[in-house]
């Protein structure tokens, strides 16, 4: 069921989201859960309990991608949907108007690998086609309600990203 907002509340959230200083929490918070992750073999920082994972904690994990034109490693903490096999990703970035570097990153390099609680795993990434993100979306709208909220924020297609097993 998607989120109705009124106008007024559309406007709000936009002009929030296109603050400098959202950008920074966006990017500092992160950061500091990668650490926190990390330090604790993931014990702490494995759950989002944010918004709509408040009551229903989301599990995280940490991606690890190349950049594209840098060559760097980045690691990037997200919530993720075991579906199968696979791990499924939202590049929604709260509903910023851009896709998050990540997903252009794993486009360009789509093996990788990602730290769960415990361990890690070596994954190939590809983003969801319009048919398969279909089927996907309703699956991490229950996961993540939020989701919802940010399609409904941004102009884009938030793409969804499947990590499988390599």
């Amino acid at each position: 069921m998607p989120t109705e907002m009124s106008p007024e509340e559309l406007a709000k959230r936009r002009k929030a989201l296109a603050s400098p200083m959202t950008a920074r929490i966006i990017k500092y918070g992160a950061r500091a859960q990668v650490k926190v992750f990390r330090l604790t073999n993931g014990r702490v920082g494995n759950k989002w309990r944010i918004g709509a994972g408040w009551k229903n904690p989301v599990p995280t994990l940490l991606l690890d991608h190349v950049g594209r034109k840098s060559g760097t490693v980045f690691t990037t903490p997200l919530l993720y949907l075991e579906h199968g096999d696979d791990l499924v990703l939202v590049g929604s970035q709260g509903g910023l108007p851009k896709d998050p570097q990540w997903v252009a990153n794993l486009r360009a390099t789509p093996d990788t690998t990602v730290h769960l609680r415990g361990g890690r795993r070596d994954v190939r990434a590809h983003v969801a086609d319009p048919e398969e993100r279909a089927r996907l979306w309703p699956l991490l709208v229950d996961l993540y309600a939020d989701f919802e909220t940010y399609q409904a924020t941004t102009d884009r297609v938030i793409p969804v990203v499947v990590l499988a097993p390599r």
